[in-house]
């Protein structure tokens, strides 16, 4: 028992000694692990306190040499002199380098001394901008490039502006004059780098209103400086935050990241490049200053802006440099390190600074000149641009730069406003002409449309006075006031084009106009653009056209984009189109927006400025009217006598292969023998009987075929004796061409004595052609009618009845003898059977009640077709398969309707007959 306890005793004593050894191991290894990393930590504490303090400082810091005493870290300081001395072989010829750095980089006014272009007017258009910008020198000691020991090596010091990085200038005491001369140091070397416009700067100083910069205040008096009040940053950062969203916005619908890619890719400089003084304080700003000014900080630079703040005690979101000054000649920057002090160049001369800044003030005034004429908007060579991705084109001039329009797929619609003189027909003459002067008729392709008895459009079809038109073109509307469905027609058209499209587009596996004309380079898809001048009357009642025309115009907004179909919706008001209401779409679609001056509710509710704009200026905006978008365009005359006919005509002669262009004048009724629809018809078996010009973009005219098919007759209805005489005069010249002589016999008899000369100038003229044509007296129509029934199942030759005034022969023909037929039975009995034996009756009635009467109980399907003159629409109910008829008599139209084509009634334009008042 006691031996057992002894060796339980035993083996827990070596089993506690073996745990004592392996503790003090363990604390050994720990020890050991600790007194490395404190050895480390001490080596690593000193590496960063000698890099602080500076290599060559470092023998002189008490704390260091201290330090260095320890012997254990005398190797850190022999480390890091064989390193700096490695550093430094390879950097033997680093000043040299520096100095070709700063020179390939700071080329011209940038890096050269004053000397060599303080005074002279830069010439840089501003594709692209120098890297670097000097200000001062610096110099090391020659020891650390392989030199003798004292010699000093001086080199270039530049920094970054404009695309590159933002800069910080804090000062010391006493050197506000130093911190000047570095701003208008680089400030002056911008500007006399580039052309004039190309930069513009804004100044702003916390503690001065006014002289800012003195040796600037001739640019101050121009728009290349600008000082702003020091009570208003915000304004300023509003201003600088809307131009980076709409430049953001413009440069990545285009497809590029920021303004320089956009600038490397185009070989344009679509915007000047904006520089931002700030002078603080060196008190923080307000929060919400702060706030605002790194949003902006963190999107100027893409957007062309570089900010350089002064005592200004913030952290910027991008790139910046720092410049902090040790003195009135002397900074450290964060381009050198803090080992190397930067001698600052000396001030430039104050008076050369203000010779130059009024020689580039001059230049820049000069540059922009008075107002431009419309020939500055045109191109040197025309037609040499493609529409295939978009279409660009400036409209006028914003301190001599060209402000241009852009209508594409990311702005595919224009809303453009403003009151009667405000200079919107003039705008779009400068539109149109700067359009037409870049891409040909095969690039673009225009329909313009005028309402409201406008007349703007009339030269851009061939007319009297100037036989050459637009050749782009296709169809010009001119008083279109009350034809509200010519409108409609053109709406129609282009939707059936928008369809044509994307059946090709899908086809063809794309999805929008650049892609297709990629795929089917041989197909001919130009881009489209519909102008419509006082839109707003299209829409002017609540009815059929109304609804369809909405529809139609908010499915060709969403949807036209992609196909290459461009809207342009120009108006005096746009407030009170009730069609709209509660259909924001179309609106929403033009991104595009115009504002004449005084326009209303064409920008942003909040927008205002079109109210302040100018006369015969226009603000445009690519962002739906959001104040950031405004760009002021001085417009010049377009308009004037002369100045687009000339241009015109120019493009006429150079594109005298295209065809001219439809032209619709609401004012004026076409000539039947100027129709292309009578000048082609010929001999014919179905002859068609034209009763009037369709209200269509095709040149096409309403016809009633005669066929053998029962109800082939043709009714006129009103009073109205000149489109009544019209009518019949057409339907039946139009048929007599389509007969050869004596296939054909036409009985004419007029009732109405005062279109008695008409109907005989009509039979002589149809007899002049060879036909076979008589004029009976009135008392002879009932014998005709009896005749022509009692013959009719023999008729062996076509026979065209053609009455005017029928139902004045009402109570002759409804006389009746006993055991007879009247003379009104036997006209019934040649409505209902002549068509299908070879007669026909072209007839016109004075009222709706009086061809009922004529008819009788037999119905209305005797009459298949009819022209309705001045009667209300609720009247032809009866003949329009008991449809709902809207229609208020209008001067020199009818409602027409033929029950085998149409589905509702149409509205024509009689053609004009010739009278011996037209003489």
């Amino acid at each position: 028992m006691g031996r057992k306890a002894g060796e339980q005793r035993a083996r827990v004593t070596t089993a506690l000694d073996h745990l004592r050894q392996q503790i003090g191991l363990a604390l050994g290894a720990a020890r050991n692990a600790r007194e490395t990393a404190e050895y480390e930590l001490a080596r690593l504490q000193l590496e960063q306190l000698v890099v602080r303090t500076g290599f060559e400082r470092a023998a002189h810091d008490p704390q260091i040499a201290e330090r260095a005493n320890d012997p254990a870290m005398a190797e850190v300081l022999s480390w890091l002199r064989s390193v700096r001395s490695e550093f430094y072989r390879e950097w033997a010829d680093g000043p040299n380098r520096l100095r070709e750095l700063v020179a390939a980089s700071a080329p011209g006014p940038a890096g050269r001394p004053p000397g060599d272009w303080l005074g002279r007017v830069g010439s840089s258009p501003g594709v692209s901008a120098p890297q670097l910008w000097r200000i001062g020198t610096s110099t090391v000691d020659g020891s650390a490039a392989g030199r003798t020991p004292g010699t000093e090596l001086t080199f270039d010091v530049a920094v970054p502006l404009l695309d590159e990085s933002h800069l910080a200038i804090t000062s010391a005491p006493n050197t506000r004059p130093a911190v000047d001369a570095i701003v208008e140091n680089l400030l002056m070397r911008v500007l006399s780098t580039f052309e004039p416009g190309a930069v513009k700067i804004h100044l702003w100083d916390v503690g001065q209103l006014t002289a800012v910069l003195p040796s600037f205040y001739a640019l101050s008096r121009t728009s290349a400086v600008t000082v702003h009040d020091p009570t208003r940053l915000v304004d300023l950062l509003d201003e600088f935050a809307g131009h980076i969203r709409r430049i953001h916005s413009h440069t990545m619908q285009a497809g590029f990241p920021s303004l320089r890619a956009l600038r490397t890719a185009t070989g344009k400089r679509a915007e000047p490049w904006r520089i931002a003084v700030l002078y603080g304080n060196g008190e923080d700003l307000h929060p919400e200053q702060i706030r605002d000014l790194k949003r902006v900080a963190s999107g100027a630079l893409d957007a062309g802006i570089s900010l350089i703040l002064v005592d200004v005690p913030t952290v910027l979101g991008g790139s910046v440099e720092t410049i902090s000054m040790l003195g009135e000649r002397h900074a450290l920057t964060s381009m050198t390190g803090s080992d190397l002090v930067v001698t600052l160049d000396p001030p430039l001369p104050s008076g050369q600074v203000t010779t130059a800044a009024g020689r580039i003030a001059e230049a820049l005034v000069a540059k922009q000149g008075g107002p431009r004429s419309f020939a500055d908007l045109l191109p040197t060579e025309y037609g040499r641009e493609s529409s295939a991705r978009e279409l660009r084109a400036p409209v006028g001039f914003f301190e001599g730069e060209p402000v241009e329009v852009v209508i594409g797929d990311a702005t595919p619609h224009a809303l453009i406003g403003g009151p009667s003189g405000s200079g919107k027909t003039n705008f779009l003459y400068a539109l149109l002409g700067s359009l037409t002067a870049r891409y040909s008729p095969d690039e673009l392709a225009l329909y313009l449309l005028d309402f409201k008895e406008g007349v703007s459009f009339a030269g851009l079809a061939p007319g009297r006075k100037d036989e050459s038109w637009l050749p782009h073109a296709r169809l010009v509307g001119v008083n279109v006031n009350t034809d509200r469905e010519f409108g409609l027609a053109l709406l129609r058209f282009l939707a059936d084009e928008l369809r044509r499209r994307s059946a090709a587009a899908k086809d063809h596996e794309v999805t929008n106009l650049a892609e297709l004309r990629e795929q089917d380079p041989g197909g001919h898809w130009p881009r489209i653009v519909a102008v419509i001048d006082e839109f707003q009357y299209l829409f002017a009642e609540r009815d059929t056209v109304t609804s369809l025309a909405t529809s139609l115009l908010e499915d060709l907004a969403r949807r036209g984009r992609s196909q290459g179909i461009h809207l342009i919706l120009a108006s005096q008001d746009i407030a009170g189109i009730d069609a709209f209401w509660g259909k924001p779409a179309v609106f929403e679609q033009c991104t595009l927006r115009i504002a004449m001056p005084k326009a209303r509710r064409v920008l942003a509710e909040t927008n205002q400025a079109a109210v302040t704009a100018p006369k015969w200026h226009a603000v445009v905006n690519h962002d739906s009217g959001i104040a950031h978008g405004n760009q002021l365009a001085h417009v010049p005359d377009a308009s004037g006598k002369g100045v687009f006919p000339a241009l015109q005509r120019e493009l006429w002669q150079a594109y005298a292969g295209h065809g001219q262009p439809r032209l619709f004048d609401g004012a004026h009724a076409p000539a039947l023998e100027e129709s292309a629809a009578f000048t082609s018809l010929a001999p014919a078996e179905r002859p068609r009987a034209l009763v009037g010009q369709s209200i269509d973009v095709a040149d096409t005219a309403h016809s009633v075929e005669l066929s053998a098919s029962p109800g082939r007759n043709l009714a006129v209805l009103g009073t109205s004796a000149k489109e009544a005489l019209s009518i019949l005069d057409s339907a039946t010249r139009s048929l007599a061409r389509q007969y050869r002589q004596g296939d054909v016999e036409f009985v004419l008899c007029c009732l109405v004595d005062r279109c008695l000369p008409a109907v005989r100038e009509l039979t002589d003229r149809l007899v002049a052609e060879g036909h076979k044509a008589g004029l009976i007296a009135a008392d002879d129509l009932t014998e005709v009618v009896t005749t022509s029934a009692a013959a009719l199942a023999d008729l062996d030759t076509p026979r065209i009845l053609v009455l005017y005034g029928v139902d004045a022969a009402l109570p002759a023909l409804e006389h009746k003898e006993p055991g007879k037929q009247s003379g009104l039975d036997h006209l019934r009995t040649l409505l209902k059977q002549g068509p299908g034996r070879g007669l026909h009756v072209l007839g016109w009635w004075r009222g709706v009640a009086r061809l009922k009467d004529t008819l009788g109980f037999a119905g209305t399907d005797d009459i298949g077709a009819w022209a309705a003159l001045d009667v209300q629409g609720n009247e032809l109910a009866p003949f329009c398969a008991g449809q709902v008829v809207h229609w208020s008599p209008r001067q020199d139209r009818a409602l027409f309707f033929d029950r085998t084509t149409h589905s509702s009634p149409e509205v024509i334009i009689p053609f004009h007959r010739t009278e011996p008042s037209d003489d």
